[in-house]
Protein backbone atom coordinates (compact mmCIF):
# COMPACT_ATOMS: atom_id res chain seq x y z
CA UNK A 1 0.00 0.00 0.00
CA UNK A 2 0.99 3.58 -0.56
CA UNK A 3 -0.64 6.66 0.92
CA UNK A 4 -0.39 9.96 -0.96
CA UNK A 5 -1.06 13.28 0.75
CA UNK A 6 -1.77 16.30 -1.42
CA UNK A 7 -2.16 20.04 -1.02
CA UNK A 8 -5.43 21.20 -2.59
CA UNK A 9 -4.89 24.92 -2.10
CA UNK A 10 -2.40 25.60 -4.89
CA UNK A 11 -3.78 25.92 -8.41
CA UNK A 12 -6.15 23.58 -10.18
CA UNK A 13 -4.02 20.46 -9.85
CA UNK A 14 -3.17 19.24 -6.35
CA UNK A 15 0.47 19.12 -5.34
CA UNK A 16 1.76 15.87 -3.87
CA UNK A 17 3.34 16.80 -0.55
CA UNK A 18 4.12 13.44 1.08
CA UNK A 19 4.07 9.72 0.37
CA UNK A 20 3.67 7.14 3.11
CA UNK A 21 4.35 3.41 2.93
CA UNK A 22 0.88 2.28 3.88
CA UNK A 23 -1.33 3.08 6.85
CA UNK A 24 1.17 1.75 9.40
CA UNK A 25 3.90 4.19 8.41
CA UNK A 26 4.79 6.20 11.60
CA UNK A 27 5.16 9.27 9.40
CA UNK A 28 1.38 9.27 8.93
CA UNK A 29 0.79 10.09 12.61
CA UNK A 30 3.25 12.96 12.39
CA UNK A 31 1.60 14.43 9.29
CA UNK A 32 -2.07 14.03 10.24
CA UNK A 33 -1.97 13.80 13.99
CA UNK A 34 -2.76 10.63 15.90
CA UNK A 35 -6.54 11.16 16.00
CA UNK A 36 -6.98 11.81 12.27
CA UNK A 37 -4.56 9.03 11.36
CA UNK A 38 -6.50 6.51 13.46
CA UNK A 39 -9.79 7.68 11.95
CA UNK A 40 -8.35 7.16 8.47
CA UNK A 41 -7.16 3.66 9.38
CA UNK A 42 -10.59 2.79 10.75
CA UNK A 43 -12.43 4.06 7.66
CA UNK A 44 -10.13 2.20 5.28
CA UNK A 45 -10.51 -0.97 7.34
CA UNK A 46 -14.30 -0.61 7.19
CA UNK A 47 -14.27 -0.18 3.39
CA UNK A 48 -12.03 -3.21 2.97
CA UNK A 49 -14.24 -5.24 5.27
CA UNK A 50 -17.38 -4.39 3.32
CA UNK A 51 -15.85 -5.21 -0.07
CA UNK A 52 -14.55 -8.61 -1.16
CA UNK A 53 -10.80 -8.81 -1.79
CA UNK A 54 -9.76 -8.08 -5.35
CA UNK A 55 -9.13 -11.15 -7.48
CA UNK A 56 -7.79 -10.60 -10.99
CA UNK A 57 -9.25 -13.79 -12.44
CA UNK A 58 -12.71 -12.99 -11.09
CA UNK A 59 -12.44 -9.52 -12.60
CA UNK A 60 -11.39 -10.85 -16.01
CA UNK A 61 -14.30 -13.32 -15.94
CA UNK A 62 -16.76 -10.50 -15.23
CA UNK A 63 -17.66 -11.52 -11.67
CA UNK A 64 -15.94 -8.65 -9.86
CA UNK A 65 -15.63 -4.89 -10.36
CA UNK A 66 -12.72 -2.93 -8.87
CA UNK A 67 -13.61 0.28 -7.02
CA UNK A 68 -11.44 3.40 -7.19
CA UNK A 69 -11.87 6.45 -4.97
CA UNK A 70 -10.81 9.84 -6.27
CA UNK A 71 -11.96 13.19 -7.59
CA UNK A 72 -11.84 14.08 -11.27
CA UNK A 73 -12.83 17.65 -10.35
CA UNK A 74 -9.72 17.98 -8.19
CA UNK A 75 -7.53 15.86 -10.51
CA UNK A 76 -6.86 13.50 -7.61
CA UNK A 77 -6.67 9.77 -8.19
CA UNK A 78 -7.09 10.06 -11.96
CA UNK A 79 -3.62 8.80 -12.84
CA UNK A 80 -3.96 5.96 -10.34
CA UNK A 81 -7.24 4.98 -11.98
CA UNK A 82 -5.71 4.99 -15.46
CA UNK A 83 -2.67 3.03 -14.26
CA UNK A 84 -4.98 0.51 -12.63
CA UNK A 85 -6.97 0.04 -15.82
CA UNK A 86 -3.77 -0.48 -17.80
CA UNK A 87 -2.42 -3.02 -15.32
CA UNK A 88 -5.63 -4.99 -14.82
CA UNK A 89 -7.43 -4.80 -18.16
CA UNK A 90 -7.22 -7.88 -20.38
CA UNK A 91 -5.31 -7.88 -23.63
CA UNK A 92 -7.40 -7.44 -26.80
CA UNK A 93 -9.48 -10.54 -27.49
CA UNK A 94 -10.38 -12.14 -30.83
CA UNK A 95 -13.30 -10.40 -32.52
CA UNK A 96 -15.97 -12.66 -34.09
CA UNK A 97 -16.90 -12.00 -37.71
CA UNK A 98 -18.96 -13.54 -40.49
CA UNK A 99 -15.89 -15.45 -41.70
CA UNK A 100 -13.74 -16.23 -38.66
CA UNK A 101 -12.50 -14.88 -35.37
CA UNK A 102 -10.11 -12.03 -36.11
CA UNK A 103 -7.12 -12.36 -33.79
CA UNK A 104 -5.27 -9.30 -32.49
CA UNK A 105 -1.88 -10.67 -33.54
CA UNK A 106 -2.81 -10.80 -37.23
CA UNK A 107 -0.66 -8.62 -39.50
CA UNK A 108 -3.42 -6.98 -41.57
CA UNK A 109 -5.33 -4.05 -40.05
CA UNK A 110 -9.03 -4.50 -39.28
CA UNK A 111 -11.40 -2.40 -37.20
CA UNK A 112 -15.01 -1.36 -36.82
CA UNK A 113 -16.97 1.83 -36.12
CA UNK A 114 -18.76 1.63 -32.79
CA UNK A 115 -19.64 5.30 -32.24
CA UNK A 116 -20.31 8.46 -34.24
CA UNK A 117 -20.09 11.89 -32.63
CA UNK A 118 -21.09 15.08 -34.41
CA UNK A 119 -20.06 18.63 -33.56
CA UNK A 120 -17.25 17.78 -31.16
CA UNK A 121 -15.79 21.06 -32.36
CA UNK A 122 -18.83 23.36 -32.87
CA UNK A 123 -16.71 25.82 -34.86
CA UNK A 124 -16.05 23.28 -37.60
CA UNK A 125 -19.21 21.11 -37.56
CA UNK A 126 -16.98 18.04 -37.50
CA UNK A 127 -18.12 14.42 -37.38
CA UNK A 128 -15.86 11.83 -35.82
CA UNK A 129 -16.20 8.09 -36.34
CA UNK A 130 -14.67 6.15 -33.44
CA UNK A 131 -12.96 3.00 -34.71
CA UNK A 132 -11.84 0.14 -32.50
CA UNK A 133 -8.84 -1.66 -33.99
CA UNK A 134 -9.09 -5.45 -33.94
CA UNK A 135 -5.81 -6.47 -35.56
CA UNK A 136 -2.66 -5.17 -37.21
CA UNK A 137 -0.57 -2.05 -36.69
CA UNK A 138 -2.30 1.06 -37.99
CA UNK A 139 -0.19 3.94 -39.27
CA UNK A 140 -1.29 7.41 -40.21
CA UNK A 141 -1.85 7.75 -43.97
CA UNK A 142 -2.89 4.14 -44.48
CA UNK A 143 -5.49 3.25 -47.10
CA UNK A 144 -8.29 1.10 -45.71
CA UNK A 145 -11.26 -0.49 -47.42
CA UNK A 146 -14.71 0.61 -46.31
CA UNK A 147 -16.36 -2.80 -46.59
CA UNK A 148 -19.98 -1.61 -46.79
CA UNK A 149 -19.38 0.66 -49.78
CA UNK A 150 -16.30 -1.02 -51.23
CA UNK A 151 -14.49 2.33 -51.37
CA UNK A 152 -10.89 2.93 -50.33
CA UNK A 153 -10.42 5.58 -47.65
CA UNK A 154 -7.21 7.53 -47.10
CA UNK A 155 -6.86 7.97 -43.35
CA UNK A 156 -4.84 11.18 -43.26
CA UNK A 157 -5.86 12.76 -39.95
CA UNK A 158 -6.77 10.09 -37.39
CA UNK A 159 -6.93 11.37 -33.84
CA UNK A 160 -6.49 9.98 -30.35
CA UNK A 161 -8.57 11.31 -27.47
CA UNK A 162 -7.94 11.71 -23.76
CA UNK A 163 -10.75 13.63 -22.08
CA UNK A 164 -10.90 16.98 -23.93
CA UNK A 165 -7.45 16.63 -25.45
CA UNK A 166 -6.90 15.29 -28.94
CA UNK A 167 -3.76 14.62 -30.94
CA UNK A 168 -2.90 13.11 -34.30
CA UNK A 169 -2.53 9.34 -34.17
CA UNK A 170 0.72 8.43 -35.90
CA UNK A 171 0.15 4.76 -35.09
CA UNK A 172 -2.26 2.55 -33.17
CA UNK A 173 -2.52 -1.09 -32.15
CA UNK A 174 -5.25 -3.69 -31.49
CA UNK A 175 -7.53 -2.50 -28.71
CA UNK A 176 -6.80 1.17 -29.42
CA UNK A 177 -9.56 3.55 -30.44
CA UNK A 178 -8.91 6.16 -33.11
CA UNK A 179 -11.17 8.92 -34.35
CA UNK A 180 -11.61 9.37 -38.10
CA UNK A 181 -13.09 12.70 -39.29
CA UNK A 182 -15.72 12.14 -41.99
CA UNK A 183 -18.77 13.72 -43.58
CA UNK A 184 -21.32 11.00 -42.99
CA UNK A 185 -19.69 8.22 -45.01
CA UNK A 186 -19.00 6.08 -41.95
CA UNK A 187 -21.79 4.61 -39.85
CA UNK A 188 -21.99 2.60 -36.66
CA UNK A 189 -21.26 -1.01 -37.58
CA UNK A 190 -19.01 -0.31 -40.58
CA UNK A 191 -15.87 -2.42 -40.97
CA UNK A 192 -12.50 -1.10 -42.18
CA UNK A 193 -9.85 -3.51 -43.48
CA UNK A 194 -6.76 -3.68 -45.66
CA UNK A 195 -8.84 -5.32 -48.38
CA UNK A 196 -10.66 -8.26 -46.83
CA UNK A 197 -14.47 -8.32 -47.16
CA UNK A 198 -15.24 -9.05 -43.55
CA UNK A 199 -18.10 -8.05 -41.27
CA UNK A 200 -17.95 -8.21 -37.52
CA UNK A 201 -20.78 -9.31 -35.26
CA UNK A 202 -23.29 -6.51 -34.92
CA UNK A 203 -24.18 -3.72 -32.55
CA UNK A 204 -27.86 -3.96 -31.52
CA UNK A 205 -30.43 -1.17 -31.83
CA UNK A 206 -33.41 -1.59 -29.51
CA UNK A 207 -36.99 -0.63 -30.32
CA UNK A 208 -37.86 2.68 -28.59
CA UNK A 209 -40.43 2.79 -25.81
CA UNK A 210 -41.37 6.48 -26.20
CA UNK A 211 -42.17 8.16 -29.52
CA UNK A 212 -42.86 11.84 -30.14
CA UNK A 213 -43.21 14.09 -33.15
CA UNK A 214 -40.40 16.61 -33.78
CA UNK A 215 -41.50 20.03 -35.02
CA UNK A 216 -39.33 23.10 -35.73
CA UNK A 217 -40.48 26.33 -34.10
CA UNK A 218 -39.88 27.97 -37.49
CA UNK A 219 -41.48 25.94 -40.32
CA UNK A 220 -38.89 27.34 -42.74
CA UNK A 221 -36.22 25.38 -40.83
CA UNK A 222 -37.84 22.00 -41.51
CA UNK A 223 -35.06 20.82 -43.85
CA UNK A 224 -32.41 21.85 -41.33
CA UNK A 225 -34.26 19.87 -38.67
CA UNK A 226 -34.28 16.82 -40.92
CA UNK A 227 -30.51 16.99 -41.39
CA UNK A 228 -29.97 17.43 -37.65
CA UNK A 229 -32.16 14.45 -36.79
CA UNK A 230 -30.42 12.32 -39.41
CA UNK A 231 -26.99 13.06 -37.95
CA UNK A 232 -28.11 12.46 -34.37
CA UNK A 233 -29.69 9.16 -35.43
CA UNK A 234 -26.40 8.11 -37.03
CA UNK A 235 -24.74 8.82 -33.69
CA UNK A 236 -27.17 6.48 -31.97
CA UNK A 237 -28.49 9.31 -29.80
CA UNK A 238 -32.07 8.28 -30.64
CA UNK A 239 -34.14 6.45 -33.23
CA UNK A 240 -35.53 8.68 -35.97
CA UNK A 241 -38.30 7.55 -38.30
CA UNK A 242 -39.78 9.23 -41.40
CA UNK A 243 -43.38 8.09 -41.94
CA UNK A 244 -44.18 6.99 -45.48
CA UNK A 245 -47.23 9.26 -45.42
CA UNK A 246 -46.82 12.82 -44.16
CA UNK A 247 -43.91 15.19 -43.61
CA UNK A 248 -43.38 14.71 -39.87
CA UNK A 249 -40.36 13.24 -38.14
CA UNK A 250 -40.91 10.71 -35.36
CA UNK A 251 -38.22 10.44 -32.68
CA UNK A 252 -38.04 7.34 -30.50
CA UNK A 253 -36.14 7.01 -27.20
CA UNK A 254 -36.08 4.73 -24.17
CA UNK A 255 -36.17 7.53 -21.56
CA UNK A 256 -38.10 10.80 -21.53
CA UNK A 257 -35.04 12.89 -20.61
CA UNK A 258 -33.55 12.11 -24.03
CA UNK A 259 -36.13 14.40 -25.66
CA UNK A 260 -34.83 17.35 -23.62
CA UNK A 261 -31.24 16.48 -24.50
CA UNK A 262 -32.12 16.16 -28.19
CA UNK A 263 -33.95 19.50 -28.23
CA UNK A 264 -31.02 21.25 -26.55
CA UNK A 265 -28.44 19.76 -28.92
CA UNK A 266 -30.50 20.60 -32.02
CA UNK A 267 -30.95 24.17 -30.80
CA UNK A 268 -27.31 24.78 -29.81
CA UNK A 269 -25.45 22.70 -32.41
CA UNK A 270 -27.69 23.22 -35.45
CA UNK A 271 -29.40 26.53 -34.61
CA UNK A 272 -32.86 24.99 -35.04
CA UNK A 273 -35.29 25.66 -32.17
CA UNK A 274 -37.45 22.55 -31.92
CA UNK A 275 -40.20 21.11 -29.76
CA UNK A 276 -41.62 17.63 -29.34
CA UNK A 277 -45.30 16.70 -29.41
CA UNK A 278 -47.09 13.65 -28.08
CA UNK A 279 -48.25 11.04 -30.59
CA UNK A 280 -50.60 8.08 -30.44
CA UNK A 281 -47.65 5.74 -31.10
CA UNK A 282 -46.35 3.43 -28.38
CA UNK A 283 -43.54 1.47 -30.04
CA UNK A 284 -41.84 0.52 -33.30
CA UNK A 285 -40.77 -2.72 -34.94
CA UNK A 286 -38.40 -3.25 -37.83
CA UNK A 287 -39.99 -5.49 -40.45
CA UNK A 288 -38.34 -8.10 -42.67
CA UNK A 289 -39.49 -10.78 -45.08
CA UNK A 290 -37.65 -13.36 -47.18
CA UNK A 291 -40.24 -13.01 -49.96
CA UNK A 292 -39.80 -9.71 -51.82
CA UNK A 293 -43.29 -9.88 -53.33
CA UNK A 294 -44.88 -10.46 -49.94
CA UNK A 295 -42.87 -7.57 -48.48
CA UNK A 296 -44.10 -5.25 -51.26
CA UNK A 297 -47.67 -6.37 -50.68
CA UNK A 298 -47.35 -5.66 -46.95
CA UNK A 299 -45.84 -2.22 -47.55
CA UNK A 300 -48.53 -1.25 -50.07
CA UNK A 301 -51.29 -2.32 -47.68
CA UNK A 302 -49.81 -0.75 -44.53
CA UNK A 303 -48.22 2.55 -45.61
CA UNK A 304 -50.26 4.54 -43.10
CA UNK A 305 -48.48 2.66 -40.29
CA UNK A 306 -45.01 2.43 -41.81
CA UNK A 307 -41.92 4.59 -41.86
CA UNK A 308 -38.20 4.34 -42.54
CA UNK A 309 -35.28 4.73 -40.16
CA UNK A 310 -32.07 6.62 -40.95
CA UNK A 311 -30.69 3.56 -42.76
CA UNK A 312 -33.76 3.32 -44.99
CA UNK A 313 -35.06 0.17 -43.29
CA UNK A 314 -38.84 -0.25 -43.03
CA UNK A 315 -40.38 0.23 -39.59
CA UNK A 316 -43.89 -0.55 -38.33
CA UNK A 317 -45.18 2.23 -36.04
CA UNK A 318 -47.72 0.75 -33.62
CA UNK A 319 -50.54 2.84 -32.10
CA UNK A 320 -51.16 0.33 -29.33
CA UNK A 321 -50.54 -3.30 -28.40
CA UNK A 322 -53.67 -4.45 -30.23
CA UNK A 323 -52.51 -2.72 -33.42
CA UNK A 324 -49.18 -4.54 -33.30
CA UNK A 325 -50.69 -7.93 -32.41
CA UNK A 326 -53.23 -7.58 -35.23
CA UNK A 327 -50.51 -6.89 -37.79
CA UNK A 328 -48.47 -9.87 -36.59
CA UNK A 329 -51.56 -12.08 -36.89
CA UNK A 330 -52.56 -10.84 -40.35
CA UNK A 331 -49.07 -11.04 -41.83
CA UNK A 332 -47.48 -14.31 -40.63
CA UNK A 333 -44.73 -14.15 -43.28
CA UNK A 334 -43.51 -10.78 -42.02
CA UNK A 335 -41.03 -10.66 -39.14
CA UNK A 336 -41.61 -7.84 -36.65
CA UNK A 337 -38.22 -7.31 -35.02
CA UNK A 338 -37.64 -5.63 -31.66
CA UNK A 339 -33.83 -5.61 -31.87
CA UNK A 340 -32.09 -4.60 -35.07
CA UNK A 341 -28.49 -5.67 -35.49
CA UNK A 342 -26.20 -3.28 -37.31
CA UNK A 343 -23.65 -5.56 -38.94
CA UNK A 344 -20.07 -4.57 -38.27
Amino acid sequence: DQLVLVNRTKGERPDITHRCDGLDDPKLDELLGEADANQLRGEVEMVRGLCPPFDLESYLEGHLTPVFFGSALNSFGVHELLDGVVNMAPSPLPQPSNIRDVKPDEVKVTGFVFKIQANMDPKHRDRIAFVRLCSGQFKRGMKLKHVRSGKILNIHNPVLFLARDRELAEEAFPGDIIGIPNHGNLRIGDALTEGEDIRFSGVPSFAPELLQRARPDDPLRAKHLGRALQQLAEEGAASVFKPMIGADWIVGVVGGLQFDVMADRIRTEYDVPVHFEQTELITARWVECDDAQMMKKFVDASKASLGEDHDGDVVFLARNAWHLDKAVEEWPDIRFIKIKEQAL
